[in-house]
């Protein structure tokens, strides 16, 4: 079991970076697990700053979910010279949204953890929280692949997140993609993530997927009780065994 570096994303459509505009600010290689709910709208409309909307998905595996939780595992962590970076642990929710004035789709990083020396995060609405993971993998003779992960967060705040997760891997999709990335706290401030990966999409309610075999989400104390409360719906789970990307934020 190691530490690990989580941080929120949703994959929304947005344009290219505008090298005029944006300025590169790090690099990072992770494996990701990304889950999908629906929770009531009202209490994740609280959640967004004026201006933004809800915006979820009418298409695709993650159809009709509103809220996003994205574990991420950083294997390397880079800064715009090639320098290493530390991984810093962190869990964080994030909403697909649009600016009501515009319509353009974005997502809204609404909260979450990260390790001490990493507080407030890069969209400063993380609170600090210990983060560990474990994940094993095991294929047999006929190249079945068994994947079991475990992920842990304990909050300063008195509560916790586990993820225990096994499933069986699938065909991967590559996809590269540019989205733009809002804090909740700091709503004129983003992130735009050009990236590629390699996703397996495990679970989905819309599609009719479900190669899961074991699962079990824990969600406690006063950040997370308020969404996870019972009435809760999981959409989907998308494994993402590789993920490249290169984050730019405004020049100025």
């Amino acid at each position: 079991m190691r530490t690990i570096l989580i941080a929120a994303l949703i994959l929304v459509a947005s344009p290219a970076v505008a090298q005029d505009k944006e300025k590169l600010s790090a690099t990072d290689l992770t494996v990701r697990t990304a889950l999908t709910f629906n929770v009531a709208d009202s209490a994740v409309q609280k959640l967004l700053p004026p201006g933004f909307e809800l915006n979820s998905p009418s298409t695709g595996p993650s159809k009709g979910s509103n809220l996003n939780l994205t574990l991420i595992d950083y294997l390397m962590v880079q800064d715009p010279e090639g320098k290493p970076l530390p991984p810093r642990s962190t869990i964080a929710l994030s909403v697909p949204a649009k600016k009501a004035a515009t319509g353009e789709g974005v997502a809204v990083v609404v909260g979450g953890f990260i390790a001490q020396a990493g507080v407030p995060g890069p969209y400063s609405v993380f609170g600090p929280a210990n983060i560990t993971v474990d994940r094993r993998a095991r294929t047999d003779a006929g190249g079945k692949s068994i994947i079991e992960e475990t992920w842990e967060a304990i909050p300063d705040d008195g509560g916790a997140l586990a993820v225990q997760l096994q499933f069986a891997r699938g065909d991967l999709t590559r996809s590269k993609a540019a989205p733009k990335i809002h804090s909740a706290a700091k709503p004129e401030f983003y992130r735009i993530y050009q990236f590629e990966q390699a996703a397996d999409v495990v679970r989905s309610a819309p599609s009719g997927i479900d190669r899961v075999g074991k699962l079990s989400i824990k969600a406690t104390g006063p950040r997370l009780a308020p969404l996870f409360e019972g009435s809760e719906q999981l959409i989907s789970i998308t494994s993402i065994p590789f993920y490249s990307r290169s984050i730019y934020v405004p020049a100025i």
